[in-house]
């Protein structure tokens, strides 16, 4: 099991990686982080654990803001001496909430949980259905036809199928055509992506939802991610991680 702290305090991270490693042995501490940045910055450039555990203030604000830069798909458990975030919590990944001061049976628990969930998706990936599959094969999910956006003062529709990309830009999430028009909208990503048909736009990270037609290709990157590129050009450049590469490839080969 592979496990990250992202804790301010060096002396509480360095005590809780001990107390991890007596109930683990196996584990394997793969970094202590202590700021937002810091963790944005490793989950952008390393391939993500099997575990996060979490303090919830940290030098440089809420935790939550990590969940706004980069897309966290390990599981996290977090550990903060404050009762107010837990609702936050469990929307961002959290499969425990525990309060310090931690013990061993509140972290040995969690850890259990942790892996008891691994095994029953592990045993049961195979027997579940693709919800999105079979809603777009009964024709009941062929997505949102079309987009109101307001620009220059005035309200105008803008027709799914000439969006080559949803991304966030400056924190708003913002329509990209493929005549190279930019349109803000006021939908976050996750709602605009329930919106969408699953056989054309796919979620390559926390940032970017991209239309099928809009890919030109897509190339091998560091750490087993894929680098898309699409036929218009982008101000950065566009990722999958090695999580989702699989499913993106599935994706473009089983329309």
């Amino acid at each position: 099991m592979t496990i990250i702290i992202i804790e301010d305090e060096v002396k509480t991270a360095k005590a809780l990686g001990q107390l991890i490693l007596s109930i683990r042995p196996d584990a394997q501490i793969l970094s202590y982080i202590q700021s937002i940045d810091g963790a944005v910055s490793y989950l952008l450039e390393n391939d993500q654990p099997d575990l996060i555990f979490m303090d919830i203030q940290l030098a440089d604000g809420l935790c939550f803001e990590i969940f706004k830069n980069v897309e966290v798909l390990s599981p996290v458990i977090f550990c903060t001496a404050f009762d107010d975030y837990a609702i936050e919590a469990f929307k961002s990944n959290g499969i425990d909430y525990i309060l310090k001061p931690f013990s061993r049976e509140s972290i040995a628990g969690a850890i259990k949980k942790a892996a008891e969930l691994k095994n029953f998706f592990q045993r049961n990936k195979k027997a579940m259905p693709d919800f999105d599959y079979l809603l777009t094969r009964n024709g009941e999910n062929k997505g949102k036809s079309s987009f109101l956006v307001f620009k220059n003062n005035k309200y105008q529709t803008v027709l799914t199928e000439n969006i080559a990309l949803f991304y966030i830009k400056n924190e708003t999430p913002t329509i990209l055509s493929f005549d190279k028009t930019e349109y803000q909208i006021t939908q976050s990503l996750d709602e605009v992506h329930k919106l969408l048909s699953p056989t054309q736009f796919f979620r390559i990270n926390r940032q970017y939802l991209v239309n099928f037609s809009a890919i030109r290709e897509a190339e091998h990157y560091f750490s087993r991610k894929l680098i898309i590129k699409l036929t218009i050009p982008t101000e950065e450049k566009l990722l999958v991680g090695k999580e989702k590469a699989t499913a993106f490839l599935s994706w473009l080969e089983n329309r």
